[in-house]
């Protein structure tokens, strides 16, 4: 399979950095809402260790590397900026493009500081200035080392998993106000958007890229010969991602969203469509489902490669723009199967036809897994948590052959791919 575009990895701060920050994360753990009572203050200890991940990364090839950088290090108190956190990401920064990485900077991926959270964080309109300060203060920053940004990190996903679900900070459960956080943090990228191209600009650069991450998936009713299965499917696909990626891209803002970046014109505001992709949903009603006897991960996800393709698909033919796989990759504890699942959605994408230019695998190293804790491993590289050592595992030296034979090799096919199922 010759498949000629960019790979990389994804990473996001809370998830490797480590540190006792003031951030919604480490609250949350410090109230026992990890499942294996981990927390993300140990991670990967990437703060001490980022110069071995780096040159991880550019040994296997790896010349894109998309990364955030956590608001409650750089922002520690409101209008307070730490100098020090500044310097340590730019010293990070310039070293990855000494390595001839590629940075695309992630501003929100999960995290805040637990001042932004006591002030109602998302969920308050009233704050998104407050978002935009962090957003102007970060750009001027680091705006000479990064040309292209992610202004937030799956909206969908944080607001359904902390407002409706409880299961990430602040634990609310409330559809109504899932779909308010939803539309705030739409308003959010739209205004950040601008605000970035604004900034470069006055900079005197004029290569500016900005889009978000937007996890996406495949909704299928579980019989589609039972129009309620059809029906719920449709209406979970709106509420889940179709009003939201009308908002953020288009800032078309449909129901049950309400527009507070007002005045807006709608327009484009994406320069590429970011997707993350994991998975399919089966749908028999208002709740999530995993279609019986397909394949899974280790977190009872269904691996559905061709689902990544339809979604591209769906986004792409909205707003016409290139293509960049932002997260994906799989939860395999033992590296049983990952080889293959990369292959089968790369295969998925290029049989597609659709103009993908980047392919960030999520994750790099194993990495704090939220709500989840440490047990979950997506990584291309072994951690061992309690001595923090590093091996590349079977599918990074995969991985990494990949990049230098831009594509798969029937020899590379035949050592890696082959021998891998999927388990049911």
């Amino acid at each position: 399979m010759e498949y000629d575009i960019l790979y990389g990895a994804s990473s996001a701060a809370a998830q490797i950095e480590g540190g006792d920050l003031r951030h919604n994360w480490n609250d949350w753990a410090d109230k026992g809402r990890i499942k294996d009572g981990s927390s993300p203050r140990r991670a990967c200890d990437h703060f001490h260790r980022w110069r071995e991940d780096i040159d991880l990364m550019a040994g296997m090839g790896i010349r894109i590397y998309r990364m955030s950088v956590e608001w409650a290090r750089i922002e520690p108190a409101r209008g307070a900026y730490d100098a020090a956190a500044v310097a340590w990401y730019r010293e990070l920064l310039q070293y990855l493009k000494s390595k001839g990485i590629a940075p695309l900077v992630t501003l929100h991926h999960f995290t805040h500081p637990i001042w932004f959270e006591e002030m109602g964080g998302f969920a308050d309109p009233a704050n998104i200035p407050v978002f935009l300060g962090f957003v102007r203060y970060a750009v001027q920053s680091f705006g000479d080392l990064v040309d292209e940004y992610v202004t937030l990190n799956e909206p969908n996903v944080f607001a359904a998993k902390g407002y409706m679900e409880g299961v990430f900070p602040p634990g609310k459960n409330s559809i109504p106000l899932a779909m308010k956080v939803q539309a705030v943090m739409a308003s959010c990228h739209i205004l950040a958007y601008e605000l970035i191209h604004k900034l470069r600009r006055e900079m005197g650069y004029a290569n500016t890229k900005v889009g978000f991450a937007h996890h996406v998936r495949v909704f299928a009713p579980k019989s589609k010969w039972n129009p309620w299965h059809r029906l719920c499917s449709r209406l979970t696909a709106r509420l889940f991602q179709g009003a939201l990626t009308r908002a953020c891209l288009l800032g078309r803002f449909i129901f049950p969203f309400k527009n507070y970046a007002n005045p807006l014109c709608a327009g484009a505001y994406a320069d590429f469509l970011g997707l993350n992709y994991y998975s399919r949903s089966t749908i028999s009603g208002l709740a999530d489902g995993v279609r019986r006897d397909s394949p899974k991960n280790d977190l009872g996800w269904e691996i559905f490669p061709e689902g990544i393709a339809v979604c591209a698909r769906e986004i792409y033919a909205l707003l016409p723009r290139p293509i960049y796989i932002t997260e994906n990759g799989t939860a395999d504890n033992t590296d049983a199967f990952r080889c293959r699942c990369i292959y089968d959605h790369l295969q998925a994408l290029k049989n597609s036809g659709l103009p993908v230019e980047r392919y960030y695998h999520w994750c790099f190293t194993d990495n704090f897994e939220w709500a989840e804790g440490e047990v979950p491993r997506f990584g291309l590289v072994y951690i061992d948590y309690n001595t923090q050592k590093r091996a590349l595992k079977k599918s990074g030296r995969f991985y990494a052959a990949l990049i230098k034979n831009k594509g798969v090799t029937e020899a590379m096919y035949t050592e890696y791919v082959a021998p891998e199922q999927y388990h049911s």
